[in-house]
């Protein structure tokens, strides 16, 4: 029996494969048999045919930022005069076109603003949950927790409780991309490191509040530290239990600075199935339709997805390297039920909504 027969056959068992057997299947494996062991895992997490998709808005309330990433072509530095920082007049049109095209959450994201006090914050949480029922607030990654806890002189922990207490729902996995400092180094230096992107996600979920996790690939980083980075994600699951989903995606190198080539649909297939069958202890893998246009997320719900993501009525960061795919909800039920799904709309946690809707 060969070594990938072995792994095929733990995989099967639902047995838990080490770094080592998920290293040697991404090497070696070809990519039907890692789809195919993905789209079992799948299935047997999530019996029924149902690929969910959740109605919100990407709301980036400033583009100014101090941490100079190497592979963001959307912020600004303080001194250019082509930042922003939103008023609550912008804020509040942004969330009303949200829910009045039946959004339930707005993602909450921004630079790492080196003027902007904690009490910013605070207040537009409770400005959105004082104006706006029923919309969850997604907000602020690891690293923008660290750069508060930094201006503001106190804890992570701190922070989080007084930002829990102004209306913060729940955290993305933002700020992630690759969890090795060698990779960190090169690529964000001055944001936050391995252990306090870990930390903050852990800190987290100690105070009931649940995130996600990412994976920004294909830049500087080998394929050794791919898996380290699902295996460390791995750990911290097996800790703390307080990730909802894990959604991978290829970088976008047109307008950066970082020189590199274009990763392929199928280096992008590859990552998502080997995610499915390391993350054994997430429920819920994302297909990411915004870099990889609308027939390949359809192909990731045979490689392991069972979300189709977020409908991102509004999205900059992503469209700031040039690339630009718009689907409205209609067309995301449309592709779903086109892939064999049923289509449903879920929450943050992932709880179904209740509407009844128009099958296509």
């Amino acid at each position: 029996m060969t070594d990938i027969q072995n792994a095929v056959e733990k995989i099967r068992n639902r047995e838990r494969v080490s770094y080592d057997e998920a290293l040697f299947l991404y090497k070696n494996a070809d990519i039907m048999t890692l789809g195919e062991l993905a789209d079992e895992i799948r299935r047997l997490m999530h019996p029924e045919p149902v690929a969910t998709y959740v109605i919100d808005r990407n709301i980036n309330y400033t583009n100014i930022c101090i941490s100079g990433c190497k592979f963001c072509a959307y912020f600004r530095a303080p001194e250019d005069g082509r930042g922003y920082v939103l008023s609550r007049e912008e804020l509040a049109q942004k969330i009303s076109e949200t829910q009045a095209l039946g959004g339930t959450q707005i993602l909450l994201q921004g630079g790492l603003h080196p003027d902007l006090p904690l009490s910013f914050y605070e207040d537009m949480l409770f400005f959105i949950k004082s104006n706006f029922v029923g919309i969850h607030c997604h907000a602020f990654s690891p690293p923008e927790i660290i750069h508060l806890a930094r201006l503001s002189g106190i804890s992570v922990k701190d922070v989080l409780l007084r930002l829990q207490a102004s209306g913060l729902d729940s955290i993305p996995g933002g700020g992630a991309e690759i969890l090795v400092d060698r990779v960190r180094k090169i690529i964000s230096p001055q944001k936050a490191s391995t252990d306090e992107w870990l930390g903050v996600m852990e800190t987290a979920h100690g105070l009931g509040i649940k995130t996600t996790a990412t994976m920004m690939f294909g830049h500087v980083e080998t394929v050794e530290e791919r898996i380290q980075h699902l295996v460390r994600l791995r750990d911290l699951q097996d800790r703390t239990g307080g990730f909802t989903a894990f959604i991978p995606w290829p970088f976008q190198p047109k307008n950066t600075a970082l020189d590199v080539a274009h990763s392929t649909a199928l280096d992008y297939l590859r990552l998502l199935a080997t995610s499915r069958i390391v993350l054994d202890n997430f429920p819920n893998l994302q297909a990411s339709w915004v870099t990889q246009g609308p027939k390949v997320a359809q192909i990731a719900l045979f490689f392991g997805a069972n979300d189709f993501g977020s409908t991102m009525i509004e999205e900059n960061v992503v469209a700031a390297t040039g690339v630009s795919h718009k689907l409205s909800e209609y067309e995301i039920r449309r592709l779903i039920t086109g892939a064999g799904f049923r289509p449903m709309q879920r929450l943050m946690d992932y709880r179904l909504v209740d509407e009844p809707r128009r099958e296509m």
